[in-house]
């Protein structure tokens, strides 16, 4: 039987990373996502692992890179403006096809912006952030649980398409304490055969970048492209109470667990809203979403962000269904009764009573 805890989301996502058979961790402290680096810092040596506090946010990204093109699990952490810096970082690692697990547990912006929870970070993590054309598959948990079971999950999937995939969080998610079940991680790693573990005993590898010949990099781009296009055999979302909804709203991570409270609030009152909820923000439900749109003709988006996944629900919806938003800048958490408020006046403005 699993061994079930209470922890904070952050060491939640710790415990999952060692679970998963992460050896190496490189970060740089910001609130509010320090228990990470402070829990792998007293836990990975025990497992044989390796931390170091790097310099910068911008040497742990490149120290990430070192350690997992010789094929380790690697991780490193920060949040908002630390992954801001990163970026250049993880388009060297998407460019060389090495994987890795990012966590970037948000904070407000832009700027120094706050230590509040925010989703001002969804176009950052879905649209790659850093120069050249490539995707990070983004992972968005909403429970201390998900923190442990989706970390465990970022390492198969960042091995599987040599990749490096992003966990979304933000302060809310990462500071939370809840019961986790520790589940024990039961797959074996795969062999990695292009990584660079010394030449001695076989050819030579080469993991780069770097294409100068005439037409080379053209047809490495095509060829990350299709790579991104096979993510989508690994969309994920829930539906809650969608069967028979009039309106659905859609929403990630800490917003989408508060909404579910706003969904139970709303159908007490007889009102068949359900909540559709992206955990894997890129690639995006695409289908999931057409078919929310097809279903009710009347979709809401609802994000701790002026405006910004709204968009991939209005691209999804394919006009099938009218879109609503509710959003507003980070600086507190939106309580229950004021988003189950919002929707409701959306639902009555699309013709209920």
């Amino acid at each position: 039987m699993a061994k079930r805890v209470l922890v904070k989301g952050n060491e939640a996502i710790a415990m999952g990373a060692i679970a998963a058979g992460c050896r190496f961790y490189f970060g740089y402290p910001i609130t509010p996502q320090n228990d990470i680096p402070e829990y792998m810092s007293a836990h990975l040596p025990d497992a044989g692992g390796v931390f170091i506090q790097a310099e910068s946010e911008i040497a742990s990204i490149n120290m990430l890179l070192g350690a997992a093109v010789t094929g380790a699990r690697a991780m490193t952490s920060s949040s908002s403006p630390g992954i801001s810096l990163k970026q250049e970082g993880i388009s060297y690692l998407c460019g060389s096809e090495v994987p890795g697990v990012i966590v970037n547990m948000s904070r407000s912006g832009p700027g120094l912006g706050g230590i509040h929870p925010s989703q001002g970070d969804y176009f950052q993590s879905t649209r790659g952030g850093g120069h050249g054309d490539y995707r990070t598959l983004v992972l968005a948990p909403s429970t201390a649980q998900e923190n442990y079971d989706l970390t465990m999950l970022a390492f198969d999937l960042a091995d599987k398409y040599r990749n490096p995939v992003l966990i979304l969080g933000d302060a809310l998610l990462g500071n939370i304490k809840e019961p986790v079940e520790l589940k024990p991680y039961r797959k074996t790693p795969p062999v990695k055969d292009w990584a660079l573990t010394g030449t001695a005993g076989r050819p030579q590898r080469i993991v780069k970048s770097l294409f100068l010949a005439d037409g080379e990099l053209t047809v490495q781009n095509w060829k990350l492209f299709k790579k991104y296009q096979s993510m989508e055999r690994d969309v994920r979302f829930e539906n809650y109470l969608t069967d028979d909804a009039e309106m659905i709203v859609v929403a990630f991570g800490s917003v989408a667990r508060i909404l579910k409270t706003s969904v139970d609030k709303l159908r007490a009152k007889g009102r068949k809203i359900g909540l559709l909820r992206p955990i894997t923000l890129f690639p995006f439900p695409k289908a999931a979403v057409l078919a929310a749109a097809q279903q009710c003709g009347h979709l809401m988006a609802v994000e701790l962000n002026t405006g910004q996944m709204v968009e991939d629900v209005r691209l999804a919806a394919d006009c099938q269904a009218k879109v609503d938003f509710y959003g507003r800048p980070p600086g507190s958490i939106p309580t229950p009764d004021e988003l189950a408020h919002e929707v409701e006046k959306a639902w009555r403005q699309g013709g209920r009573k």
